[in-house]
């Protein structure tokens, strides 16, 4: 069941954490800001939140009207929501399956606007979030994260096999982490592998939908609220690139 005035509903996933799934997530929906579109993040990592951190929206209270959440306002422009805007800072969430697929249903269910497309930052793994939001909210695809590691990938096909079952479509993968350049001598090394994301797009006959760098650039500033798409330079254009693929697709299926 789609949202009222919501016209896609794209979940990024992962098969495991660690991959950058959150940084890509916040980061495409500036992308799709940056070209035009209506975009809204929402935060599904019920146990571990870090858009509010991305965001720049710590401290942030939701209000709600006629019973539904209202987003919280960003300076970037993309409304967004979080448990973590809805506990302490650095407070447990230990809630059991049920506990969070209600707490996803509160959130998802709020009041979005005309938003041409919300994202949806999914944890990590195929557990109790992702089943309950697939059953309640079918997204109209699914962008898988995975590192150029062997062992990410691994898991990244579980992960795909997860939206394959429930017929999501895999929009297509993005390998984050691929490629570092050394910031003094300028020469290109690859802690993580490169370019196996790709090659297992293309071997199960997914789209590659391109790669982010190991940029430390990405991560301090992300870490300090400011994330890089929201600017210009390399980094913002990897990230607009990407979501200018999502968003040939999305209106493909139309």
């Amino acid at each position: 069941m789609l949202l009222p005035d919501v016209k896609f509903i794209v979940a990024v996933a992962s098969g495991k954490g660690g991959v950058g799934k959150s940084t890509t997530s916040c980061n495409l929906a500036l992308g799709f800001a940056a070209i035009g579109l209506k975009a809204g993040i929402l935060d599904a990592d019920i146990y571990g939140p870090s858009q509010p951190r991305l965001m720049a929206t710590e401290g942030a209270r939701p209000t709600a009207k006629d019973g539904k959440l209202e987003p919280v306002a960003t300076r970037f422009g993309v409304p967004m929501l979080s448990i973590g805007h809805l506990v302490k800072p650095g407070q447990a969430i230990a809630w059991r399956g049920p506990m969070a697929g209600n707490a996803l249903g509160q959130l998802i269910d709020a009041d979005w606007g005309d938003a041409d497309l919300l994202i949806v930052d999914l944890p990590p793994g195929t557990g109790d979030v992702q089943l309950s939001m697939i059953s309640k909210h079918k997204p109209a695809g699914a962008v898988i994260v995975s590192t150029p590691q062997d062992l990410a990938l691994i898991d990244a096909t579980r992960a795909i096999d997860l939206f394959d079952q429930s017929q999501v479509p895999i929009i297509g993968l993005v390998e984050n982490m691929a490629g570092y350049a050394c910031p003094h001598c300028g020469e290109v090394s690859d802690p993580f592998g490169n370019g196996g994301a790709e090659a297992a797009a293309r071997a199960m006959g997914r789209p590659f939908l391109g790669r982010i760098p190991l940029d430390a650039a990405i991560r301090v500033a992300s870490d300090a609220g400011d994330p890089p798409a929201a600017g210009t330079g390399p980094q913002a254009a990897a990230f607009e690139a990407i979501a200018v693929k999502i968003t040939e697709w999305l209106e493909m299926r139309g």
